[in-house]
């Protein structure tokens, strides 16, 4: 029986209306076979707060810990804010790079996002050092960088440019290959 990769996705906006979040909503349509995708949401993990973690992890912090413990793999849909990575995002990373038993150590993970004339390289740029140094590997290519993301999506949010799809689908065959290629190498 082949192994089967499991997958935690999540968005580094919390908007309602974000273009971003509708772009990693696609990812369950295009899950490859051998894989599955639980998408899971950044909105109710506090700030980080070394008191509040010594007094024990609040109870969204733990259950993002423990979905990302039980996933070999990471997709993350991020926008860009002034040119960086949204707090948001980084917070929750933070959380769950804490203590030794961090679940982030030796995931895979690949990025996509959308914004602007670059299409989010800044935050994914900057995003793959901050995963870098909690030990996770990120897949180098294919980038899913959407330009001009807001022009991509109507107003209920649905999809207007089918090769954005093939795009994340791409990814998300790279994502499964590679994390199966690293799991088997560490054994």
């Amino acid at each position: 029986m082949a192994e089967r990769i499991k997958i935690v996705g999540f968005s580094g906006s919390l908007r309602r209306g974000s273009y971003n979040s509708a772009l990693l909503r696609l990812a369950p349509e295009v899950v490859p076979e051998g894989a599955e995708l639980e998408l899971v949401s950044l909105a109710d993990i506090p700030f980080y707060n070394g008191d509040v973690e010594d007094a024990g992890m609040p109870a969204p912090v733990a259950d993002f810990r423990a979905k990302v413990a039980a996933a070999h793999a990471l997709l993350i849909s991020t926008p860009e804010y002034n040119s960086s990575v949204p707090a948001v995002l980084k917070n929750a990373i933070d959380w769950a790079s804490r203590g030794p038993d961090s679940p982030l150590a030796g995931k895979t993970a690949a990025l996509m996002g959308g914004g602007g004339g670059f299409g989010s390289y800044r935050s994914q740029s900057h995003l793959r050092d901050v995963l870098r140094n909690t030990g996770v590997f990120e897949l180098p290519s294919p980038a899913v960088q959407v330009r001009g993301i807001w022009n991509k999506f109507d107003e209920n949010l649905e999809l207007q440019d089918p090769r954005i799809r093939d795009r994340v689908a791409a990814l998300l065959r790279e994502l499964v290959s590679w994390t199966l290629a690293m799991r088997h190498h560490r054994r």
